[in-house]
């Protein structure tokens, strides 16, 4: 997800701000110019042991401005699907700057990805999207969060429903669910439903992947700006209609969904859902502001 503060609820309750680490005062020099290494903490440092280091394996270009990144961490413990994980950069001269970030995927032992919008004027997100470099390494804590979490034990319907970088969890749910099938792990899983909503079709991130529904899944691309030629709808915000689930016949009252975007998005979706016959205490959402 993007670089910024992140709150959790379900739609019955206030939204408490759950950011995980304060936006630490602006670097004085030219942050351009400086390079970012990790700086081991003393072995005595309780922080020491909760800290891991990761080395970046991969880079894969979601947009112009966001990535994917994968990263080998040896040792790291499992994650549930919309769990986050907070990274830390430290200069040489021993300023440091910490985000957290959403999980794309889950289930692959010594492995994190997550998927990084660039923040205008962010300190963290530039230089990972940017200027981070194979090879480099960072520092992981995590993972955290339990509230807007997946598992396959659930029994119901779930429903997904992502604006811009807000799919990064959401997509770790679609790709457990995946994952866990074509394990064998189930033979079979409850359907699962994503609506995504981007401004036009060059801001769909993992877009090879959302073209093939596996069994069970129902996928659909919402662009409010601009879309394509032949679009079965026309460009806006998500509608009521845009709810309905088109293969299976799914109670929206027996349904869970996740809701993941900017503040005005997920109040949005949620106002439609509870018009639509869903449950409050079964809307769980996850909301990010710019910090």
């Amino acid at each position: 997800m993007s670089e910024s503060s992140v709150s959790q609820s379900s739609v019955s309750q206030s939204s408490v701000s759950q950011s995980s680490v304060p936006r630490p005062p602006r670097m004085v020099s030219d942050r351009a110019n400086r390079s970012l290494d990790v700086v081991p903490d003393s072995a005595r440092s309780p922080i020491a042991k909760r800290w891991q280091r990761g080395v970046l394996r991969e880079r894969i270009a979601e947009s112009s401005t966001a990535a994917t990144l994968v990263f080998d961490v040896p040792g790291c413990v499992g994650a549930l699907a919309g769990q986050r994980m907070e990274i830390r950069l430290t200069a040489a001269d021993f300023y440091r700057a910490q985000r957290a970030y959403s999980l794309s995927r889950v289930g692959v032992p010594g492995e994190v990805e997550v998927a990084v919008q660039v923040t205008p004027g962010g300190e963290i997100s530039p230089f990972l999207v940017r200027d981070l470099a194979v090879g480099d390494e960072v520092e992981f804590r995590g993972p955290i969060g339990g509230w807007f979490t997946w598992e396959p034990a659930q029994p119901e319907p779930i429903l997904l429903v992502g604006g811009g970088s807000g799919i990064t969890p959401l997509m770790a749910m679609l790709r457990e669910r995946r994952r866990v099938l074509d394990a064998g792990e189930r033979a079979t899983l409850p359907p699962m439903r994503m609506l995504y909503s981007v401004r036009t079709p060059s801001d769909v991130w993992f877009a090879q992947e959302l073209l093939a529904a596996a069994a069970g899944e129902e996928i659909c691309v919402v662009h409010t700006r601009q879309t394509t030629t032949g679009a079965p709808r026309p460009a806006g915000r998500i509608s009521p209609d845009d709810l309905v689930w088109t293969s299976h016949a799914v109670d929206p009252s027996a349904t869970t969904a996740y809701v993941c975007g900017p503040s005005g998005f997920v109040e949005h979706v949620s106002d439609l859902l509870l018009g639509w016959g869903h449950q409050a205490t079964h809307i769980r959402t996850e909301r990010f502001g710019w910090t």
